[in-house]
């Protein structure tokens, strides 16, 4: 089978770029042929060997060639774009989706693909629906996010939803939100938990030590851990004022680490610098090892956000073998349990730093890291959902 891949976001920084590598390499993986329509702002493209690749060139910190005069869109944000849906005037806008036609019709041409599986109902799977291809389309969150917040793209989106031959929803929330606005194609939906890459994420073999020296950060005797954008849907601010409750009941003995990048990273921190932290360390977009290796140690990996789809950065911290606090919100009561963490309510900073400190200072707290690993493997690799996901594009 010749499967075109199309997505909003670049394979890297992004969870929908996430997903789309991790399907592309292991449908490589069973023989069957990858493209990918995505958009670029670098050279780097981040696609797997073996997979066609049709980038969209945008400008980010200079143009490329034939790139458009501004930076791809998003959502909220991305490591290397703040530019979002939103803030696209009407040319800008009719540029994007003429640069995506094009390069869509391209791959269907020199490609041939036997069906297009598109990401977020949003432009592109609209551009999917006009090329006579059959297509499926994930429904990611964000795109009913950006649904529910303005009815400018919402022409697009409804049709896009109505001519795929299946929608795929990735939570029960998310399932359930689908239906909701897309009333007319509710029967067409089809619930495919997210999976992660084992080959990428997986208990390291180093020490919590080793890995903060690289950052010339001192480690006391237990380690937090947050990873993603760094956006008001994600709670970082939360996790901010749990931190000033948790070190000033425990001084000097928990370090809290956030990793990722956003539109609000300066604002979170002064906000660390008002709440005179102590043991809270800002590090930037970080690479797929360096996640790995900061998994791996960390006690516990928080994930307080106010509103999420699935959730796959708690599937992969669980994966290289950290317990996780998350909220009771969106996916994440998909994810998490009492045997590999805990869940509490959105915004709620003492309910989070109570559940951080229980976590941490557990008895058990090695045997249930352990169970972390073997849970997410059973339960998330993305091999065993490849049969599943197959099936939906031949039905």
């Amino acid at each position: 089978m010749r499967v075109l891949m199309i997505n909003h976001f670049p394979i890297a920084g992004s969870g929908s770029g996430t997903y789309t590598r991790n399907i592309a390499v292991h449908l490589m993986k069973k023989g069957h042929e990858v493209c990918i329509v995505f958009p670029e702002n670098t050279m780097q493209f981040g696609t797997p060997p073996g997979a066609g690749a049709y980038p969209v060139f945008f400008t980010y910190e200079q143009p490329l060639k034939n790139s458009l005069p501004f930076n791809f869109p998003c959502f909220t944000t991305h490591p290397r774009s703040t530019m979002t849906f939103f803030d696209l005037d009407d040319e800008q806008l009719d540029a994007y989706l003429s640069a995506f036609e094009k390069a869509i019709k391209k791959a269907i041409d020199e490609f041939k693909p036997d069906i297009i599986h598109a990401q977020h109902i949003w432009l592109l799977s609209w551009l999917a629906a006009k090329s006579g291809i059959p297509y499926v389309v994930t429904a990611h969150g964000t795109d009913l996010m950006g649904y529910q917040k303005t009815s400018r793209f919402r022409k697009y989106a409804d049709e896009a939803a109505f001519g795929a031959k299946r929608i795929i929803t990735i939570s029960n929330d998310n399932d359930e939100l689908v239906k909701e606005l897309f009333p007319a194609c509710a029967d067409r939906t089809v619930f495919m938990r997210n999976g992660y890459d084992p080959e990428r994420f997986f208990p390291d073999v180093i020490t919590a030590k080793q890995v903060l020296a690289t950052f010339d950060i001192t480690l006391k005797k237990r380690l937090v851990m947050f990873a993603g954008k760094l956006a008001y849907f994600k709670g970082v601010d939360v996790l901010l004022d749990a931190a000033r409750i948790y070190e000033g009941e425990r001084p000097d003995e928990i370090v809290t680490i956030v990793a990722g990048d956003g539109e609000l990273a300066e604002q979170l921190r002064k906000q660390a610098e008002d709440l005179m932290l102590k043991d809270v360390h800002f590090l930037g977009s970080l690479d797929i090892s360096q996640l790995r290796s900061l998994y791996s140690t960390a006690d516990v990996c928080i994930v307080p956000s106010r509103r999420e789809p699935f959730g796959l950065v708690a599937v992969e911290a669980l994966a290289c073998g950290s317990t996780v606090v998350a909220t009771n919100q969106g996916g994440l009561p998909d994810i998490v349990n009492d045997e590999v963490g805990a869940l509490v309510d959105v915004d709620d900073a003492m309910g989070l730093s109570a559940a951080i400190q229980r976590e941490l200072y557990r008895k058990d707290r090695r045997e249930r890291m352990a169970a972390a690993a073997k849970y997410a493997f059973n339960k998330y690799a993305q091999d065993s959902l490849m049969d599943t996901l197959i099936d939906i594009f031949n039905s």
